[in-house]
């Protein structure tokens, strides 16, 4: 055990001791510790360094099927007991729920060291400042070598860390640090009102799975140009692709509707699905948080609950929702051990590591058969019903005619009904690496588009 492990593991047992001492009768507690430096350049020059580092920790605390939580930056013995104290003043004034409790011990992880074969953190020391600054620049140089490039917005280069610990008066304690590397670039081509802008940026566990700073910002400069000339597309019902940049968006409102605090408010478009056909037959979406290196990937829940791989879809026939272990118990299921939460929030279901399975034609060979459409790049502003699935998004992107790129494309509506959509969608063969969502480029067949 780490020295800064060894220190966040106490402070969550001060905090469950205080907890008890105020009148508690369960409580979990949390400690993160992080710091994180992020530079950003501009002109071939420092734009903007930030440092940040410190230690933040959480209490909840449960009373008779009440429930609160509290947080504070700040870890005097004072702050502890005052914490303790205010979490019970608050949950013995919250509304009752019976479906609240931690877990029962021989529900919780049967180890606390699986962490060590994820690879969550990097072996390598940090970068320095200097090779921070060195990796942006590099960025903004090959984005500015990119013909047709007339300046690049903001080149920036992060590394960060972070350590938690989680610990509960059933007996969970465990934790484990994580670390992040990420490099991303904004290019502007024109000027006035016929300036475009586009980016690009990637963000890896480890500094090693990165790719090269240069790969970055020619992407960027490249996705940029490519968007010179943009104008509204036609009105009418056309199929449109979803790039793989976005295509993860429209998956999420799935994963949002088979959400079980959403199937348990009766809020989800989804909430009559289970077992039912919600996507083409032979796809599958699949969660395993228990991938090496991955961003997402945990050993544990927000409740100490073992995570494990599961199918959230498989051949197209929705096959659970996804719980924590209260809304499993208002819905009279087992948690799929799926509980997120932060410092001072209450656990709420959440997924990581999703995977949706690839088609086998390109990208390129669907905008081909698609003859006349839109391939949308990016999204902005959003619309869905969440109990009816209906859907509204702002769009930009590219208009096909004839199976070809014909321009650039901005300020549109895309609009549908998601259960129908999802229905309909062809999958592309370009599955993404090292992203929380992996989902491949979608084609999605008659919806309406509102451009001229």
């Amino acid at each position: 055990m780490t020295g800064a492990s060894s220190d966040l593991q106490a402070l969550t047992r001060a905090l469950l001791d205080a907890a008890r001492a105020a009148g508690a009768s369960e409580a979990d507690a949390m400690a993160v510790e992080g710091e994180s430096l992020s530079v950003n350049v501009l002109g071939g020059a420092l734009e903007h360094a930030e440092r940040a580092q410190g230690v933040e920790i959480g209490l909840r605390v449960l009373i008779g099927g009440r429930q609160a939580s509290v947080s504070a930056s700040e870890v005097s013995e004072r702050t502890i007991a005052e914490m303790a104290a205010r979490a019970v003043a608050m949950a013995r004034e919250a509304p009752v729920d019976d479906s609240l409790g931690l877990a029962d011990p021989d529900q919780l992880a049967g180890t606390t060291d699986m962490a060590r074969g994820l690879e969550l953190d990097d072996d390598r020391p940090p970068p320095a400042p200097p090779e921070l600054l060195d990796r942006a620049l590099r960025a903004e140089a090959a984005a500015l070598a990119v013909a047709g490039i007339s300046m690049v917005e903001s080149a920036s280069a992060a590394v960060s860390h972070r350590r938690l610990w989680l610990a509960a008066t059933n007996g969970f304690s465990g934790g484990y640090g994580r670390s992040g590397h990420s490099l991303s670039a904004v290019a502007i081509t024109g000027e006035g009102l016929g300036m475009e802008r586009d980016w690009a940026g990637e963000s890896r566990v480890w500094a090693a799975d990165l790719p090269p700073p240069e790969e970055i910002g020619r992407r960027a400069g490249e996705r940029t140009v490519a968007r010179r000339g943009a104008r509204k597309p036609p009105t009418g019902a056309f199929p449109i692709l979803y790039d793989e940049r976005v295509a993860s968006s429209l998956i999420g409102h799935l994963l949002s509707a088979v959400n079980g605090a959403a199937v348990a408010r009766g809020a989800s478009w989804l909430r009559d699905a289970l077992d039912q056909p919600v996507l083409p037959p032979g796809l599958d979406l699949t969660e395993d948080p228990l991938l090496p290196r991955y961003p997402a990937s945990r050993p544990f829940d927000a409740e100490g609950l073992a995570t494990r791989a599961r199918a959230i879809v498989a051949d197209g026939v929705l096959q659970g929702w996804t719980l924590d272990l209260a809304t499993g118990r208002k819905l009279g299921m087992a948690s799929t051990a799926s509980a997120v939460r932060g410092i001072s929030s209450a656990p709420s279901p959440g997924v990581s590591n999703v995977t949706l399975s690839p088609g086998n034609a390109t990208p390129q060979a669907l905008v081909r058969d698609m003859g006349r459409g839109l391939v949308v790049t990016s999204m902005l502003g959003a619309s869905v019903n969440p109990t009816t699935g209906d859907y509204s998004r702002g769009a930009a992107g590219f208009w096909v005619e004839n199976g070809q790129i014909a321009y650039a494309v901005n300020e549109c509506t895309i609009a549908g009904n998601l259960r129908d959509m999802l229905m309909r969608m062809v999958a592309a063969d370009d599955l993404p690496e090292w992203r929380p969502h992996r989902v491949p480029s979608l084609l999605v067949e008659g919806m309406t588009v509102a451009g001229d």
